[in-house]
């Protein structure tokens, strides 16, 4: 019952099912992943407030455009090792 919890699954046909089909079951924290979404999607915002305000003025800001790319490039970088980290899990 424990490894139930530990799975989350809270159906014991659906844990005893799972077990007989895979013998095994994988838990991932995948709290870095949802991390990365939410400042994926603050970025995004940004981004689509840039491009709004040049659409309206017919100028934007060099350094804001850096900003943005530096972030996205950081918020690639952690993606990409975390995804190597995950495709080591067999």
């Amino acid at each position: 019952m424990s490894r139930m919890k530990e799975a989350g699954i809270k159906n014991i046909s659906a844990y005893i099912r799972k077990m007989a089909i895979d013998g095994h079951i994988i838990i991932l924290d995948l709290s870095d992943v949802k991390e990365l979404v939410r400042l994926l999607r603050i970025n995004s915002n940004n981004i689509n407030q840039i491009a709004k305000k040049a659409n309206q003025t017919g100028s934007i800001y060099q350094d804001d455009i850096k900003i943005l790319q530096k972030q996205q490039d950081e918020i690639w970088n952690s993606m990409k090792k975390i995804l190597l980290e995950l495709s080591k899990i067999s």
